[in-house]
């Protein structure tokens, strides 16, 4: 394994740029009737933010337990971030909720 030197890690700092991350949590509401329909809509949007290039990585956690939905990062600010989230149908029906964190990380990293 190659040595990370100092002044890389410096170099490599500088090229950060900000995101949001989003932490999505299931509800109770999540097994009602008709939520698996909303879910399916929420998912299209995902699609289209993906493909307009505002939502970077989107990750389902579908056979997580827990009441974590999935987690997303987007290529907008804090701000933007919240205002495309509350717009989305399963946070309008209550199906879903999220938590949204300002981040950094490094433009072109990608899953493997």
């Amino acid at each position: 394994m190659s040595l990370i030197t100092d002044e890389y890690m410096q170099k490599m700092l500088k090229t950060t740029k900000p995101y949001t991350l989003v932490i999505l949590h299931r509800t109770l509401r999540r097994s009602e009737p008709g939520a698996n329909a909303i879910i399916w809509e929420h998912g299209r949007r995902n699609f289209e933010l993906r493909r307009d290039g505002i939502l970077s990585i989107v990750c389902p956690a579908a056979k997580d337990q827990s009441d974590v939905a999935g987690v997303c990062i987007f290529s907008t600010d804090l701000g933007k971030a919240k205002e495309i989230m509350d717009s989305d149908p399963a946070i309008k029906a209550g199906i879903l909720v999220y938590d949204a964190h300002l981040i950094e990380g490094f433009p072109g990293d990608a899953l493997p």
